[in-house]
């Protein structure tokens, strides 16, 4: 596509941070994205939110009673978009997919000038409900809540509700699948989390700008409690946050009739998406994600690119075992940082909107060095994955509108799902497993998912008072991965797990 007005540019961006002494004054998630609009508005030089075509928002759960935010941001912003529609659920891919969207918009000549945004204020919600709750229980979660709005599943009655009690799996699965001990895994996940740090400390739009070095962040203090086996809090994403982002989209020639410095633009690169099954049980395995997989190789394809072409990359860092996954995949090094904005734990974690920030970030970075960025996004329960290329450089091979769902690839692609069996009782390995903590740094419960000697997969409940059994799993002497045991019924349907 060589045509400029069918070519996709970013030519604004804008992030916020709120931090008010007084909840009852701070911004809600609508008012985050106002100011985050307006920021990426005066990027890009003013006077573009009033001609927008398009308005995509990123769902929010912090606010929920103001619902649907489409007709009160236009308004709010002075917009009359043609296009203007909230995405159906808070992903973390969905910065990502809208980001696509508004480029395969604009090459299809459809439409101009689109703005994308997203904003979640869980700590001025926490806050106000922390001062109407007068001695009532103030540890209300909301992403824990949002997990649990539907009467309890087989994976919820074992412990795994919330996206911090899956991506553990995740985690002691891939370690034994790479060979690594207990130590190894953790360094690793140390060392990648400290550059996180790193980046956040100098990143104006960072929530926590302090570094960590590697035994911060693997020290188990009253600072950083054990939350689900091996992550405590500093390897967890921080949704204790107010902040919001957004970035303006539009084509090359309408960036030059409004007269945007050449030096301000950013061009966008072709996109790939796949998703795992949204159960995660159903899932051929824990130690790989095909449609991760899938996401990152066809991005590099679709821009005839390889790892070697990225000076930043943005590997989404919800939990220590998806940007290990990544670079893998990838090809990063270990010893660079994997992140432009800092991480969720350290730049901040507003659950869907993450990658937007990342997005203006990765802006901000190649508007000053680089050719080309990287941007990997990945959402729920390790179920949603997003890539895209900006450039400083126009990409070559670039060109709008292009189907950027791979799902039924990565369907081709992916193993034999095994059988779910809830009611076994017998012999049993472990495919992969976790313990949960309190917020007392005590173990409340674990679970492990096991796998018949036929291949059926099963849950057991692990019996955390149990001395010797908590160690098996936590103290990294063996690797619990793959060893023999035996599921006992518990009685009243419930079976727990026995090492041989």
């Amino acid at each position: 596509m060589t045509d400029p007005e069918r070519i996709p540019v970013i030519i604004g961006v804008g992030q916020v941070n709120d931090r008010p002494e007084d909840p009852d004054q701070g911004l809600d998630s609508l008012g985050l994205m106002v100011a985050a609009l307006k920021a990426a508005e005066a990027d890009a030089g003013g006077g573009l939110l009033a001609d927008l075509d398009s308005l995509a928002i990123v769902d929010q759960i912090s606010f929920r009673d103001l619902g649907n935010l489409c007709e009160p941001l236009a308004t709010a912003i002075g917009a009359t978009p043609a296009v203007n529609y909230q995405s159906a659920a808070p992903h973390g891919d969905t910065p990502v997919r809208l980001l696509n969207e508004a480029a395969n918009r604009i090459g299809a000549g459809e439409i101009k000038l689109a703005a994308i945004v997203g904003g979640e204020a869980l700590r001025t919600a926490a806050g106000r409900a922390a001062k109407r709750a007068q001695g009532e229980d103030k540890s209300y979660n909301a992403v824990r809540a949002v997990s649990n709005r539907r009467e309890p599943n087989y994976a919820q009655a074992h412990g795994l509700s919330a996206p911090v009690d899956v991506y553990p799996l995740y985690e002691n699965a891939t370690r034994a699948a790479w060979g690594q001990d207990l130590a190894e895994a953790q360094f690793e996940s140390a060392e990648i989390w400290s550059r996180f740090s790193e980046v956040a400390a100098a990143n104006d739009g960072a929530w926590i700008r302090k570094p960590a070095s590697p035994d911060d962040i693997l020290t188990i203090n009253e600072r950083n409690r054990p939350i689900a086996f091996p992550y405590s809090k500093l390897m967890v994403a921080n949704s204790s946050v107010n902040q919001g982002a957004g970035f303006i989209v539009t084509s090359i020639a309408e960036a030059w009739r409004r007269g945007i410095p050449e030096d301000r633009l950013i061009h966008i690169g072709m996109g790939a998406a796949a998703k795992e099954p949204a159960n995660i049980l159903h899932r051929d395995r824990y130690d790989g994600s095909v449609s991760m997989e899938t996401s990152i190789n066809r991005t590099l394809d679709l821009n005839g690119m390889s790892v070697a072409d990225f000076d930043h990359v943005e590997l989404y860092s919800c939990f220590p075992c998806v940007p290990k996954m990544a670079r893998r995949t990838l090809g990063w090094p270990f010893d660079r940082p994997a992140t432009v904005f800092g991480g969720l734990t350290f730049g901040g974690g507003p659950i869907a909107n993450y990658m937007s920030h990342a997005i203006v970030s990765m802006v901000e970075k190649l508007r000053s060095e680089g050719r080309y960025g990287f941007l990997f996004a990945n959402g729920g329960f390790a179920t949603d994955n997003h890539c895209i290329v900006l450039g400083k450089q126009r990409i070559a091979a670039a060109n709008f509108p292009q189907d950027f769902d791979y799902q039924a690839e990565a369907d081709a692609a992916r193993g034999a799902v095994p059988e779910l069996v809830k009611d076994y009782a017998g012999a049993a390995t472990i495919e992969s497993y976790t313990v949960f903590y309190g917020r007392d740094g005590s173990p409340k419960a674990g679970v492990v998912v096991a796998r018949t000697p036929e291949g059926a997969r099963t849950l057991a409940h692990v019996d955390v008072s149990d001395g010797a059994m908590l160690a098996f799993l936590t103290d990294g002497t063996t690797e619990p991965v793959g060893t023999a045991g035996q599921i006992v019924s518990l009685g009243e349907e419930r079976f727990g797990w026995r090492t041989a």
